[in-house]
Formats: C-alpha cells, sequence, structure tokens
C-alpha cells in the first residue's frame, strides 16, 4: 500500500470517529433507551444462546429471556425501592440530630487534641445548624428536581421512553444479535479482518469478564451488607447496604464510602453497647473477606486486564463527557481501548523502532 493510501485511509477512519463523537454529543438527550438496551442484549445473549441450543427458535428464546428478565425487574423495583427511598427520606431528615450524637461522643477524644493545637473548641449548636442546613438543602434540592421533572415535557419523554422503550430496543437487538454481527463483520476492511475479529474478541472477553462478573459482585455485595446490616439491628441498614453494593463497581469506592457510613451509624446508635459496633464491623469485613478471596476471583478473575485507575479514570471521563450515558459505556470503552494499547505495544516491541536494527 503506497503512502498516500495510508495517509487516505487514516483520514476516513479518523473522520468517521470525529464524526460518531460529533453524533453521540448531539444525541446524547435521546441515547440513554438505546444504550440501556444495548447494554441490557449482551448481558442477555449468553442466556437467549443457551436457550438455543436446547431447541427453543431465536425469536421465541428472545421473547422468554425478555418477559421473565422485565417480570424480574418489576418485582424487584416494587420490593425494593419503597422501603429505600423511606429509609433514604428519614436518614436526611434525622441527620442533624446524629450528627450532634457523633460529636458528643468523639468531643472527649477531640478535646486534648484542640488544646494540644489551639484549635477552636467544638460547638455542637454550630454543627446542628451546619448539618441541618445541608439536609435542608439536600431535601430542597431532591424536591427541585422531582418538580421540575414534572414540568419538563422532554424530562417525562425521556423517562417514559427508559421504561418503555428500553424493552423494546432490548427484544429486537437480542433476536437480531447474531445479524448485528454479521453486519459489522462484512463491513470490516479485507485487509485487516482477521486482526480486527482478534482485537474484537479479546475486547469481548475483557468486557463480559468484567461487567458480567461485576456485576454479579455488586448484587451479591449488596445482598450481604443490606441484609446484614439490617439484621445485626442498625437503622437504615438497608439504604446504607443496597449503596455499598451498588457503588462497589468502583474499585474501593463502595467499600469505603458504606463502611464510614454504616460505622458512623453505629457510633452514634449503639454506644455504650459496642457489641453492636463490632458486629456493623464484622458484617463489612465479611463482605470484604467474601469479596477479595470468593466473589472477584470466581466472577471476575485476573484476565480482564483492567487496572482499577484505570476504571476510576474511564468513570470520571465518561460521566464528565457524556453524563449517565458516558458512565454506562466507559467500562465497555476502556476495555477495548486496553486491548488496543496493549496491541499496539506488542507491534512496537517487534518493531525496528524498539529492536533497534534498521527495516531493511
Amino acid at each position: 500500500m503506497s503512502p498516500s493510501e495510508k495517509a487516505g485511509r487514516w483520514s476516513f477512519w479518523g473522520g468517521a470517529a470525529v464524526v460518531f463523537l460529533l453524533i453521540l454529543w448531539l444525541l446524547n438527550d435521546i441515547l440513554l433507551p438505546f444504550v440501556v438496551g444495548i447494554v441490557v442484549a449482551y448481558f442477555l445473549d449468553p442466556v437467549v444462546v443457551r436457550l438455543q441450543r436446547v431447541g427453543l427458535s431465536r425469536t421465541l428464546a428472545t421473547t422468554v429471556v425478555t418477559i421473565i428478565a422485565a417480570l424480574i425487574a418489576v418485582g424487584v423495583v416494587m420490593a425494593i425501592l419503597p422501603p429505600l427511598f423511606g429509609q433514604l427520606q428519614d436518614l436526611i431528615a434525622k441527620t442533624p440530630e446524629y450528627a450532634v450524637k457523633a460529636a458528643m461522643r468523639l468531643q472527649p477524644l477531640v478535646e486534648p487534641l484542640r488544646e494540644k493545637f489551639g484549635m477552636p473548641s467544638l460547638s455542637l449548636q454550630s454543627i446542628q445548624a451546619e448539618v441541618s442546613q445541608w439536609a435542608g438543602q439536600a431535601l430542597s434540592v431532591a424536591a427541585s428536581f422531582a418538580s421540575q421533572l414534572a414540568r419538563r415535557g422532554a424530562a417525562i419523554v425521556n423517562l417514559l421512553a427508559l421504561l418503555f422503550l428500553t424493552p423494546v430496543v432490548t427484544f429486537y437487538l437480542l433476536r437480531d444479535w447474531e445479524k448485528v454481527v454479521a453486519a459489522i463483520d462484512s463491513g470490516l476492511p479485507r485487509d485487516h479482518a482477521d486482526t480486527i475479529r482478534r482485537l474484537g474478541r479479546e475486547s469481548n472477553a475483557a468486557i463480559a469478564g468484567y461487567l458480567r462478573g461485576q456485576a454479579l459482585v455488586c448484587l451479591c455485595l449488596a445482598s450481604i451488607y443490606g441484609v446484614g446490616l439490617s439484621l445485626v439491628g442498625l437503622q437504615f441498614g438497608l439504604v446504607i447496604g443496597l449503596i455499598a453494593g451498588a457503588i462497589s463497581f468502583i474499585p474501593f469506592v463502595g467499600t469505603f464510602v458504606g463502611a464510614v457510613l454504616a460505622i458512623g451509624m453505629a457510633l452514634v446508635q449503639f454506644p455504650p453497647e459496642w457489641l453492636g459496633v463490632a458486629k456493623v464491623a464484622a458484617v463489612f469485613l465479611f463482605g470484604q473477606t467474601m469479596e477479595g478471596n470468593v466473589l472477584s476471583p470466581k466472577l471476575v478473575g485476573d484476565r480482564v486486564g483492567l487496572h482499577p485507575v484505570w476504571i476510576m479514570f474511564a468513570l470520571l471521563a465518561g460521566g464528565s463527557l457524556f453524563g449517565f450515558v458516558g458512565v454506562l459505556v466507559a467500562v465497555p470503552t476502556a476495555a477495548v481501548i486496553g486491548v488496543i494499547v496493549r496491541y499496539l505495544v506488542e507491534r512496537y516491541r517487534e518493531s525496528s523502532i524498539y529492536l533497534g536494527r534498521s527495516a531493511g
């Protein structure tokens, strides 16, 4: 291939990438149901394939899987959201009271340090006022968001589209998944098709290994934390446990946030009965032991090649550029970029630039 042909090819693919990103940016407000549909279809495709192997047609298998998944989602939402929202509202309302209790417990420990370093005295009234103001702002923001959501027709349309359009998108993508993959394969440049297929298989392994595995890990941790904290009698244990499990897909963040919230609440609620605090800490210790030794090694493994720092950067970058849609596609995009970078490094180590000999 001549240099001019190579330059033309690079210009074509570079222009296509720019156009694709521009379309994503322009259509960001309406992409959520389609992105969610793609993600759900990607998760459910292995189930459809297994049903095909036992004799069902692709359409019938897709119908069965879509209906069951929708029923499960509705059941989970109806069972979890009402008590979750109730506990969350009570938690925000009682935060000032809990902050004062925590400050009273910490004051004997902080007072010697305050005197030693000449720090200002700890005023319980100022703490309560500050936290009350924060709680009021949180409730007002939530109320304002709800009212704006009710007034804005576009927001209502997007919400309805997410609820009703996503199952339709999921169904058609699941039914035609093999056709979509075949159409993409037929459009690959012929002289690089084998390399692209190889990179595609590696990317799929990384994405599937992380997303499907990490989703199961988050579900297991949310169950462990939510049920465990509720059983030991921690107030708002369900909401704290579900929050900790849900954000465990961000490395270290879910554990840290959940532990701080749970142990902080335990310090307010249980002392002088310190056994309750120990039980709360034991729940998180058990959850972390299960995650580190059983859940992550079995469900995720080390084959995905995604470093925790890279995942956190991808999530922040995706959310900053494209909002919630960006968060959804951040990890798959990071996995693909990781596979491409490893391939380029492999090619570099085989090149004369790295080996130090002439191209001839």
